[in-house]
């Protein structure tokens, strides 16, 4: 790392740019404007790609898109795929799956919930967890990992591993597979492919448990941490199943304000646009969503494992619930707001991911035929279903011709715009009022970043130690300092 810095401006007004920001797919900077004294007078998160995916299926034909749509991610393609099955399902009339292709599918689903959680917390979150966010940049990553913690960081992989078992039994292949297609599946679970994975879940489950446990460890070493850093209070937003039961395939909307108190509830997700919309800003490429009923300025809201876990009322697999109460009984029942408490609620979820797997491989139905069901077509769908990092939304109009006129698609990591430049905001003001920037500033601001799992171009992880420049400028644009940290 090279540094340079000379006197600021008269004024003494800085600005600090960190681009790009590390561990994530695609391009994404930090601004932070620094008044006179020394203080934080704006946080930005720049997304500062274009991908276009709303524009460029348009005039495709319906039947590609589900494929069409896994090209925004290589992390979590599962989550496009399904989603925009669930939009189509809709248009060819299939208003009610077959057991079987309703099975393969949350199979698909569950697999990816479990390997993309798996991949986050071991493999780019668990260095700065237990090494410190201050600890050499050379040990902050997954190599520092297995040196230091060999097994755990195998029980990553090995959970990440059966977790695309799962996706390429369903869909044909670990990434961008076909498996779903509108109105059903089109690939069958055989017998074989059903033990090899049962034989491998015991210890998958093993090893679901023991990263709870760690989590629960690493919070009870480092709670001061974990309740101050990046704090940022708002609304909740998730689907959640019958019961009010935690869900990532299919359910209702629900969303509850900082303080625990029921927006909205039992909402249709068909009828998102009547309870959300979305603010362009002129300095990004990422939207922010907002809650109609509570306006623009305070109608922002997380989604994700932390708003999952604490919207819904039950989990129904014993061992996640199990585990749910416990980080419920941490505040007393009252709505955890932290960042850094995703990583407990993303290991209950992979926990819950792991129980859920085991019920389907138990169910026959899951055997049966591939099918597809077909029934009045109609011209408009829309599919939620809750990928890994939150809530997503594919929303297509289809005209008589079987072409796609319309597609809206609000992704994860969108909907956690807002709460991702309030985090930034409170770190930076947390580390670096009147402090000079330096490396481990460069990593406490990553952290909250990284805490939402952020995908900035519905997104890949991007492993490894990417090149990252802090420029301090005076209000004319002169470059007064410079920090450079080379890529890997």
């Amino acid at each position: 790392m090279n540094s340079d810095a000379t006197p600021s401006s008269s004024t003494g007004t800085r600005r600090i740019a960190i681009d790009p920001v590390s561990r994530v797919e695609g391009h994404g900077k930090v601004t932070l404007l620094l008044g006179a004294d020394g203080k934080v007078q704006q946080a930005r998160l720049h997304i500062v790609e274009f991908r276009g995916f709303e524009r460029f299926i348009q005039g495709r034909p319906y039947w590609e898109v589900p494929v069409m749509v896994q090209r925004l991610c290589g992390i979590c393609p599962v989550s496009h795929h399904l989603a925009a099955s669930k939009a189509l399902d809709v248009v060819v009339g299939a208003t009610k799956l077959s057991a079987t292709a309703e099975r393969v599918r949350r199979l698909m689903h569950y697999g990816q919930m479990l390997q993309s959680h798996a991949l986050h917390f071991f493999h780019l979150a668990s260095p700065d967890l237990l090494f410190g966010f201050d600890s050499e940049a050379s040990r902050r990553n997954i190599v520092g990992l297995a040196q230091a913690e060999p097994e755990l960081a195998r029980h990553g992989v090995l959970l990440r591993k059966f977790g695309q078992e799962c996706i390429r039994v369903t869909a044909g292949k670990r990434v961008h597979g076909t498996g779903s297609v509108p109105g059903g599946v089109n690939k069958r679970v055989t017998k074989a492919e059903r033990d090899e994975l049962q034989a491998a879940l015991p210890a998958v489950l093993r090893y679901a448990r023991a990263g709870v446990a760690l989590v629960q460890r690493l919070h009870a070493m480092n709670s001061e941490l974990y309740e101050s850093f990046g704090t940022i209070r708002s609304p909740l937003l998730s689907l959640v199943g019958p019961g009010g039961r935690l869900e990532f395939y299919e359910g209702l909307l629900r969303a509850k304000d900082a303080d625990g108190k029921t927006l909205l509830d039992g909402v249709d997700p068909k009828a998102y646009r009547a309870h959300l919309d979305e603010e362009v800003r002129g300095w990004t490429y990422m939207k922010f969503p907002y809650l109609l009923a509570l306006g623009k300025e305070r109608g922002w809201y997380k989604v994700g494992p932390l708003a999952r876990v604490q919207n819904c009322d039950v989990i129904h697999t014993p061992l996640a619930e199990a585990e749910r109460q416990a980080f419920r009984a941490v505040h007393g029942g009252a709505l955890v707001h932290a960042p850094l408490f995703s990583h407990w609620a993303r290991l209950i979820e992979l926990l819950h991911a792991a129980e859920v797997i085991e019920e389907l491989l138990r169910d026959e139905a899951l055997l049966g035929e591939p099918t597809v069901t077909t029934g009045e077509r109609v011209g408009e769908g829309v599919g939620v279903i809750e990928a890994p990092r939150g809530t997503l939304i594919h929303h297509y109009k289809v005209d008589g011709n079987d072409v796609v006129t319309l597609c809206n698609l609000i992704v994860s990591t969108t909907h956690n715009n807002q709460a991702m430049n309030e985090a930034v905001r409170v770190v930076a003001a947390q580390y670096l009022d009147g402090h000079e920037p330096t490396e481990a500033l460069l990593n406490h601001v990553e952290v909250a970043i990284r805490s939402f799992d952020p995908c900035l171009s519905c997104a890949t992880h991007a492993l490894g130690r990417m090149p990252l420049e802090l420029e301090v400028v005076d209000e004319a644009g002169a470059r007064v300092g410079l920090l450079r940290r080379g890529s890997s």
